[in-house]
């Protein structure tokens, strides 16, 4: 992909890839959803999930580093399926990954809306939906460039506030405060560290898994990065630490100072996020103000990536000849604007919240994006271990990649079965009621069978088969 007007441009230097990597892990499951999972499975419980998960995280980021620094495409997830497993595998891998974004922006724009209920009660959501929806695509419609900095600045936010949050819980600990914290006897008090069973369990692995989601966006950016081959090997390397700094840190401050029992964790609500209540400790003025103006920032910077992830999706469909010709088309400041129109009008579900109720439709986009997500980290792994297991068969040598994924092929194998897991978990609640929640099941589900759909058809209307090894391609990725 050349720097030519009419193309896609490469202006995210590797400042600003490395803000978008983290940037699109650190929303609203972080802000609100940790406190819940601290509730329904203990401080150790979740602090294992975490844990787990963001090693998972780790593997499939290295995994995918190594690929977007050999290959940098906006193709990414298609791309990699297509030459190293299966065409039909590819085709379904970047309609899902479209489909996720797409409907993932709808339901942060629908979590804005909420939000803003904060300040306005009882406003008609339309007002904000489209609101927010106009702003998202004015800022993907600048220059390239121009996206990353607002990125750059939305992630700074939601990086200083998380820092300063840990800072906080930490001076709380060692008693500069009046606050009495309850520290590790919140660890050994009854039920603790881990309660409820492993029905609990697997809902604080999915909250983990959810909070997540977003960091393989660096794959898709990798197309549009300045010199992939050093930007990409640097954003993956500072992603494992970053997440455990900014999740388990931030996870185990929470657990040392409010009690898994505290009837406030169960909640959502801003008011009674873990963040707002420990800086009411330290004796913050407006903490709930404060953080529900954060927690908007970081649902506009989901929305924000998610729209860009979207759009070059489709745009790379197009390229590929299975959505129309129109969709490929780039302006002079490297923007598909068909592309963006498109996904942005899918986007538009959000305003089903005027029709069914904010909170709903949240609930329904949140659980259809989420599985989706998961599909793609499944993709990531089955990708990379053939392109590894391709690139020895081949001959060449592991020592010309930019960067060396560590682990294989353990690591892949591992992000592999773990994200099954997670898919099959989606919604196991659903299956342990009295009588078995059949819609909350089609909700939760419907991406597994739209994928599969899309792969089996796609490959029954192609006769496509699986790429031998010694025929995978390793050629030039320049668009």
């Amino acid at each position: 992909m050349s720097s030519e007007p009419g193309t896609l441009q490469r202006k995210l230097d590797s400042r600003l890839l490395n803000m978008i990597a983290i940037g699109g892990a650190i929303g609203t499951g972080i802000f609100l959803a940790s406190g819940t999972a601290i509730s329904l499975s203990g401080p150790g419980g979740t602090l294992l999930a975490y844990l787990v998960v963001g090693l998972m995280v780790y593997f499939l980021m290295t995994s995918l580093g190594e690929m977007a620094a050999f290959m940098p495409t906006a193709g990414s997830f298609y791309i990699y399926a297509s030459r190293f497993v299966d065409p039909a595998l590819g085709y379904a891998l970047g309609w899902n990954y479209w489909y996720n974004w797409a409907i993932t922006v709808a339901s942060e724009i629908a979590a804005a809306s909420i939000i803003m209920q904060y300040w306005f009660p009882n406003s008609p959501p339309i007002i904000w939906n489209t609101a927010f929806l106009l702003i998202i695509f004015a800022l993907n419609a600048l220059s390239v460039r121009g996206f990353g900095e607002v990125e750059y600045w939305f992630s700074f936010i939601k990086v200083s506030v998380i820092i300063i949050f840990i800072a906080a819980g930490i001076a709380i600990l060692f008693g500069f405060t009046h606050y009495q914290a309850g520290g590790f006897k919140n660890w050994t008090m009854e039920g603790a560290p881990f309660h409820g069973g492993w029905l609990a369990m697997i809902s604080a692995f999915m909250i983990a898994a959810y909070s997540f989601q977003g960091t393989e966006l660096v794959g898709v950016a990798a197309g549009e990065s300045k010199d992939p081959a050093e930007s990409i090997p640097r954003a993956v390397k500072q992603i494992f630490w970053r997440i455990l700094l900014f999740f388990v840190l931030s996870i185990f401050v929470i657990s040392l100072l409010i009690p898994y029992t505290a009837p406030q964790l169960a909640n959502s609500d801003v008011t009674t996020s873990p963040f707002t209540l420990v800086f009411h400790q330290y004796g913050i003025p407006y903490a709930a103000a404060i953080i529900n103006a954060v927690i908007l920032t970081a649902i506009l910077s989901a929305g924000n990536s998610g729209l860009f992830a979207g759009t070059r999706m489709l745009w790379y469909l197009s390229k590929k000849g299975h959505v129309p010709h129109i969709f490929s088309r780039v302006n002079a400041q490297g923007i598909p604007m068909a592309a963006l129109l498109g996904t942005t009008v899918v986007a538009m579900l959000t305003f089903l919240s005027s029709l069914f109720g904010n909170g709903k439709v949240y609930y329904w986009l949140i659980s259809a994006s989420s599985i989706s997500g998961f599909i793609a980290w499944l993709g990531i792994a089955i990708s990379h271990y053939r392109f590894r297991k391709a690139y020895i068969a081949q001959g060449l040598d592991i020592k010309k990649l930019p960067y060396v994924a560590k682990g294989y092929p353990y690591a892949p194998l591992i992000a592999f079965v773990l994200c099954i897991l997670l898919i099959g978990g989606q919604n196991v609640k659903a299956f342990m009621e009295p009588h078995i929640d059949w819609m909350g099941i089609l909700v939760s589900y419907f991406g597994l069978p739209l994928f599969l759909t899309l792969w089996l058809g796609y490959k029954w209307m192609k006769k496509t088969k699986i790429v031998p090894l010694n025929e995978c391609d390793f050629k030039d990725m320049s668009e």
